[in-house]
């Protein structure tokens, strides 16, 4: 039986710019079907339904995205799927959240969790989220450790003791690290004692927002002036207070200071942040030739690529290591290897002032 207390809030205002060109601004990376017939929020709700039932689940998004999301979580009530007045990172949505939910129950215990990840193991997963959950009851902020398959770079890392093993106990940390150069990351891969930091955090609210108070007081003055959830003046007082808020992260504003954090040392729980087309490339079965083909293709000599043209007939011929995605007004080809970079791209329509691309 769940929790009563436990409650789940699912940042979902990311954009998603390195799945452009399936990904804008009105239907991002998080409300996509990549990888199967849900989208990856849905799939998110889903994962985390026998731990934090949907009533109790919270969403923050944006202007862009609220309406889908409420369409694709009508298990969610719609007036707990907020959408940030403006983007101001992880310190303040979070602390938001909390404001919120201290005003409904003075006990809530909150996790959080991206809306955007893919867990393949998902009852070994649940059992770490409640253990997570009872390791923050008792007043500990508590962090799960995603175990590192390679030496990533471009995550940040959570520092265990000496001789740490997997599973749901938690214990103290040493602390955290920001993304480390390549050099770095191996070492940390070959300690056996960083684990990769997945944004999943657990806080008795009233300890959270004690925490934003001493470290971020400026952001935590601004949300605790707010009126409680249910006052009719709280949607128009958010409107004009959250833009007021310090755009940081809640890593920077809290993780790394608190006095004290529990981690949790997941065990392989295949867990992966979908970061790019490479990403679900590398997730989807492949044919005898390495290709994923998300549709009808002809290939000849065609090695190693990732096809996804909505439905339309594809020929490769001679081609290795693509991506193609095509929609109705946009063409994307890419080096897979280079598939972090499309991003960049969106940047370059941003700065051409191609709203109609975003």
């Amino acid at each position: 039986m769940p929790d009563p207390h436990h409650y789940g809030l699912i940042l979902a205002g990311g954009r998603g710019t390195r799945f452009w060109p399936r990904s804008r601004r009105r239907s991002a990376k998080q409300v996509l079907n990549v990888v199967g017939p849900r989208s990856l929020i849905q799939s998110t709700v889903d994962r985390l339904g026998p731990v934090v039932p949907p009533e109790r689940m919270w969403v923050l998004t944006n202007d862009y995205l609220r309406d889908e999301i409420v369409r694709q979580l009508p298990e969610i009530p719609a007036g707990q799927i907020l959408a940030e007045p403006a983007q101001r990172n992880t310190a303040p949505a979070i602390g938001l959240a909390a404001h919120i939910l201290e005003s409904i129950d003075p006990d809530a215990v909150m996790g959080v969790f991206p809306a955007d990840h893919i867990i393949a193991r998902e009852g070994r997963y649940r059992q770490l989220v409640r253990g997570a959950f009872r390791s923050a009851e008792r007043g500990q902020t508590t962090v799960l450790g995603i175990l590192p398959r390679w030496p990533e770079t471009g995550y940040g890392y959570i520092e265990f003791p000496r001789g740490t093993e997997t599973g749901s106990k938690p214990i103290a940390i040493r602390g955290f690290h920001e993304k480390p150069d390549a050099r770095t990351a191996r070492r940390y891969l070959a300690s056996g004692r960083f684990f990769w930091n997945a944004g999943m955090f657990f806080w008795r609210t009233e300890v959270l927002l004690a925490e934003l108070r001493r470290n971020l007081p400026r952001t935590a003055s601004i949300l605790a002036a707010l009126p409680a959830f249910h006052d009719s003046g709280f949607p128009a007082k958010l409107r004009e207070a959250f833009p007021l808020t310090e755009n940081i992260s809640i890593d920077y504003a809290v993780m790394e200071k608190a006095q004290s954090v529990a981690g949790i040392a997941c065990p392989e729980i295949g867990w992966n942040d979908v970061g790019s087309w490479n990403a679900v490339y590398e997730l989807l079965p492949h044919d005898a030739d390495g290709n994923v083909l998300r549709q009808d293709a002809i290939c000849r000599e065609a090695v190693g690529n990732y096809v996804d043209t909505g439905g339309k007939m594809v020929a490769l011929v001679g081609v290795s290591n693509l991506v193609v995605i095509d929609t109705p007004d946009a063409l994307l080809i890419a080096d897979r290897n280079s598939a972090q970079q499309v991003g960049d791209v969106v940047k370059i329509l941003e700065k051409r002032k191609r709203d109609d691309l975003l």
